[in-house]
């Protein structure tokens, strides 16, 4: 139940407002004096105010300065019996919800401590939305136990409480925006923005745009002025994902802003200056790269100040467990399952699988696998063919089964069962057409019977 402090020297308006207010539903409190009400307020969880701006001990308007700045997310409506303009502006700028005028004004109250409810909620809201973003978000989020998991996460520990530049190495898959969102929220510009941008979704004209922002008229279809992502990040993280894949042209630009901390957008003369931290990530080998000249040499070393490799999830099998039953309850929640729990032989077939899309594809197999599993026990027969046989096929398969069509005829058989002969679903599962599907029944001979 939501809570009000009404806030007034005079017992007959405390007595008046509490009926009003309880009428509503809500619990009252109230004090006679500020040094009760703020004592009350130690003690108490108290969402809205109702406070006379005159009181014995307090004026109200400063009284509302006094309770933001320790209780910054209860709101406060100042009651006066002579207003003035000069009071109601400062109450304002105090922090105050709104200041009306007793008797001329009673019948807003109401309406009022629902709309000032209504902030609460929606602050409360937000700050529950803000814990569980940096809790998905830190490096307490990142799974796994083995060496090289825990080395790459001590490396990002080190580097976050610093302004250096980064970069992330490893291989599709592999969490490296996961690792910049956890460095950005382990330093000190954790308040500001993190910005994401993968460098290769983008040509080179709109990189350059997306990154630097332009001026209205600087090309075709630029009607407006339009903020870059340098300007977005200002005093926060920008995170450049796929760095490998961007032009060399932008390769210099970007240079200048490592080195001065200016940017031209397109279509201006003027420099702007942005204080933005860097975290550059890539799947690709930036030397090589350089070799064939394709990177630039002096933006590599710049970048690569703190290089930090993830390591593929084959090299951390012993991470897969917990990996695989974490995103297990995740998927499920959003699918609103219930808890979901493995055989005993599906996590030994996971770990022994190469994985080359790494956690990725990891969550891909166990988000189908839950789609293709009835009960809350995921079984080996809901992965796919390749994870279920791929290490059995060269000794214990014969060499007529290893025919495509024998391993086509298999999967589909085992996805229309598990479908339980919805063929429909099954269809959508393998991604095919219905009529594929039917066509591939009948010359596989795959009865519903």
């Amino acid at each position: 139940m939501q809570t009000v402090l009404i806030i007034d020297d005079e017992e007959k308006i405390r007595t008046l407002l509490t009926r009003i207010v309880s009428l509503e539903g809500f619990e009252v409190v109230h004090a006679n004096t500020a040094k009760s009400a703020l004592r009350l307020l130690e003690s108490t969880h108290v969402d809205v105010i109702l406070c006379d701006v005159k009181l014995p001990d307090a004026h109200g308007v400063e009284l509302t300065q006094t309770i933001k700045s320790h209780y910054p997310h209860c709101e406060i409506i100042l009651l006066t019996a002579y207003g003035t303009i000069h009071d109601g502006v400062q109450a304002m700028k105090n922090g105050a919800f709104d200041y009306i005028t007793k008797g001329d004004d009673n019948n807003k109250i109401i309406p009022l401590l629902y709309k000032a409810l209504e902030k609460v909620s929606l602050q409360h809201r937000v700050k529950v939305l803000e814990k569980t973003l940096h809790t998905d978000y830190s490096f307490e989020s990142i799974i796994g136990s083995s060496s090289a998991i825990r080395e790459a996460i001590r490396l990002a520990q080190k580097v976050a409480a610093t302004d250096t530049t980064v970069l992330l190495t490893g291989e599709t898959g592999t969490g490296k925006e996961v690792f910049a969102h956890a460095i950005h929220n382990g330093s000190s510009r954790r308040q500001g923005n993190f910005i994401a941008i993968n460098c290769s979704a983008f040509t080179k004209e709109i990189l350059e745009s997306e990154m630097f922002g332009h001026k209205a008229g600087a090309f075709t279809g630029a009607t407006k002025d339009k903020k870059g992502l340098f300007e977005e990040a200002h005093k926060g993280t920008l995170f450049l994902d796929e760095i490998g894949d961007m032009s060399l042209d932008l390769q210099a630009k970007l240079l200048r802003v490592l080195e001065t901390g200016e940017y031209l957008r397109i279509g201006e003369t003027k420099p702007r200056t942005a204080d933005v931290r860097i975290i550059a990530a890539t799947h690709k080998s930036i030397p090589d790269l350089m070799t064939k000249g394709l990177f630039r040499e002096d933006l590599y070393y710049r970048i690569s100040v703190f290089e930090i490799p993830l390591p593929p999830l084959r090299q951390r099998a012993e991470d897969i467990p917990a990996l695989a039953n974490h995103l297990a309850q995740r998927i499920a929640h959003t699918m609103n399952r219930p808890h979901v729990s493995f055989s005993h032989d599906y996590i030994p077939l996971l770990q022994h699988h190469e994985w080359k899309g790494n956690i990725r594809e990891l969550k891909n197999v166990i988000e189908r696998s839950i789609i293709l599993t009835d009960d809350i026990n995921v079984i080996p027969e809901s992965l796919p063919y390749d994870i279920r046989y791929g290490k059995k096929i060269s000794s214990s398969v014969s060499h007529e089964e290893t025919t495509l069509a024998m391993v086509e005829k298999h999967h589909i058989m085992k996805i229309f069962h598990a479908t339980q002969k919805n063929k429909t679903e099954t269809a959508k599962l393998l991604g095919i057409g219905i009529t594929t599907l039917y066509r591939k029944l009948q010359e596989y001979d795959i009865t519903d019977s």
